[in-house]
Order: C-alpha cells, then sequence, then structure tokens
C-alpha cells in the first residue's frame, strides 16, 4: 500500500474542520492526523506530527493564518501548506503566498478542489487556483497604501467626514484631503466609496 498523505486541518470554525475530516475520510491515501482551531494549536500540532499537508484558514483568533505559516516554515521550511479560505483578495493570497504557502484555495471551492490540490501539493507542486492567480496578475504594481492611507481609508469606511478623520488622527482636513487623493490614486478608485469597496474586494481591509 503506498504512503498514506498525513494531513493537518487548522480552522476555528468546528463545523468548516468536520468537513474537511468528511472529505478526507473517504479517501483511501489520505489521513486526518490531527486538527488545530487557531495558530498557536497548529504550530503545536505540526510539531508533534509533521504533517505532510496543512490546511489553514487565514482569519483565526490570536495568532492567524499568515502569522502560523511564517512560524511554520520558520522552524519547518520544508512544510507544504495550504490556505484554505473565504477571502479571495489578491492582498491576502500575495501575502500567504509570500509567507510560504504553496496553495491557496477557496472554501467554496472544498467540494470540488480540495482533494485533488492536497494531491498535488503532496507531490511538491503548487496549486493556485485561475480565478486567484488573474486577480493577483490584475493587481501587480500597483501601489501599497501606507499604514496612515490605512487608517484613513478606514474611518471613511466607517462614514466619517473629513473633519471628523483630521480630529480623529491628530491630523488637519487638507493632510487628510492628500491622503484621499493618494488612496483614490493607488486604487485606481473614482470617489471615496469606491475606494472602500476596491479595498475590501482586494482584502486591504475588513469591514
Amino acid at each position: 500500500m503506498s504512503k498514506l498523505i498525513r494531513i493537518l486541518s487548522v480552522d476555528d470554525h468546528p463545523l468548516m474542520r468536520d468537513g474537511v475530516a468528511h472529505a478526507i475520510s473517504r479517501q483511501e491515501d489520505m489521513e486526518l492526523v490531527a486538527e488545530a482551531k487557531d495558530g498557536h494549536e497548529a504550530l503545536a500540532a505540526y510539531r508533534e506530527h509533521r504533517p505532510d499537508v496543512t490546511l489553514m484558514d487565514l482569519q483565526m483568533p490570536g495568532m492567524n493564518g499568515i502569522e502560523s505559516i511564517r512560524a511554520i516554515r520558520a522552524e519547518f521550511p520544508e512544510a507544504k501548506i495550504i490556505v484554505l479560505t473565504t477571502y479571495s483578495g489578491d492582498v491576502q493570497a500575495a501575502g500567504a503566498l509570500k509567507a510560504g504557502a504553496v496553495g491557496y484555495l477557496l472554501k467554496s471551492m472544498l467540494r470540488t478542489d480540495l482533494i485533488d490540490t492536497i494531491r498535488t501539493v503532496a507531490k511538491g507542486i503548487k496549486r493556485i487556483p485561475n480565478e486567484i492567480a488573474l486577480g493577483m496578475a490584475e493587481y501587480m504594481g500597483f501601489e501599497s497604501l501606507s499604514k496612515r492611507e490605512l487608517e484613513v481609508l478606514q474611518t471613511v469606511a466607517a462614514g466619517c467626514s473629513n473633519k471628523i478623520i483630521a480630529d480623529n488622527l491628530g491630523i488637519s482636513e487638507d493632510t487628510v484631503k492628500g491622503h484621499m487623493k493618494n488612496i483614490l490614486s493607488k486604487l485606481h478608485a473614482n470617489d471615496r466609496t469606491h475606494a472602500v469597496i476596491v479595498a475590501m474586494k482586494r482584502g486591504i481591509m475588513e469591514v
């Protein structure tokens, strides 16, 4: 019998872990060796079980998915980690791949693509869905928002006026207007509302 692909599943939602466990249990060439509900548990489980493939959620309490990927890869550079997430934004995908993930899968693809993706990654081959790759390519070369610009945009998303933003951040209204001009340019947005929509779509921020 061929060697089983040993899998670690990391997600803070029990129903999601149950779904993954069920899918894996039906495969003759795979076994689920451990589960974790956050990044700290994921690192401990990886150290104990040394799985062939790890399925990693991005949004988790405490140590999130990207931080967990970095921590695991720092100790185990050979770790094969597949991100399994609801977030399709290019910023999250790029961040996960930069951290060391070798696969990226949307949870909506679990039924159709999970098993093939695990087998592909287990062989040492990267697996990125076309829609994620196209999204990353579309925004390649776009400038990133600065920390201050992101703070301004987050307050815009909360419905604040330039005066309120200025008061909250301790800057002048003219400075706020300057930041907004840069934000619109960097995001290729038409107005404030469009900028918020683009930032949410790309995963630059959450509201």
